[in-house]
């Protein structure tokens, strides 16, 4: 079938213009990190330049969390990010994965608070997904990577 513009479901609404689209792009990098470069910068070895906050519940913490995050459940930012953040060091939120919202909300409260932040996109199922290493209540633990969410035997090239 041949569509036209105004039947189109992808071009019933014209993309923007390139430097509108440039600005949008450049301004969604200062607020997401995907698992990929998070896990790179981790990986590093050294101070990463941030630090990860984990703002699920201390049972879904216990089932798995990226080795060396802060925990910090979103209803406890208020009241302990100062004792656990510094305020000069960049966070990077994470919660269950994109269906949940709980890594914006941690992000907003943080930010309100005056913490430099990004949303780590895909949070912890893709951390998961992705095959990098975590941690759990027993220990150490990495699933295989999933070919539907990372290159199986390298990488990803984006």
């Amino acid at each position: 079938m041949i569509y036209t513009t105004s039947e189109n479901p992808v071009l019933r609404v014209a993309p923007a213009a390139p430097a509108e689209a440039a600005a949008y792009f450049r301004a969604s990098l200062a607020f997401h990190a995907d698992v990929s470069d998070v896990a790179a910068a981790l990986a590093a070895g050294g101070d990463p330049g941030f630090v990860v906050v984990d703002s699920r519940s201390t049972e879904s913490w216990d089932q798995g969390h990226v080795p060396g995050a802060v925990h910090l459940p979103t209803a406890l930012i208020a009241e302990q990010a100062e004792q656990l953040l510094d305020k000069s060091v960049p966070v990077v939120t994470y919660c269950w994965g994109p269906g949940c919202n709980g890594a914006t909300r941690a992000a907003l409260a943080l930010a309100e608070l005056g913490y430099q932040v990004k949303e780590m996109l895909g949070g912890f199922e893709y951390w998961a997904r992705e095959g990098f290493a975590y941690e759990t209540w027993q220990g150490p633990a990495r699933r295989d990577a999933d070919a539907l969410t990372a290159p199986v035997g390298g990488e990803c090239g984006c």
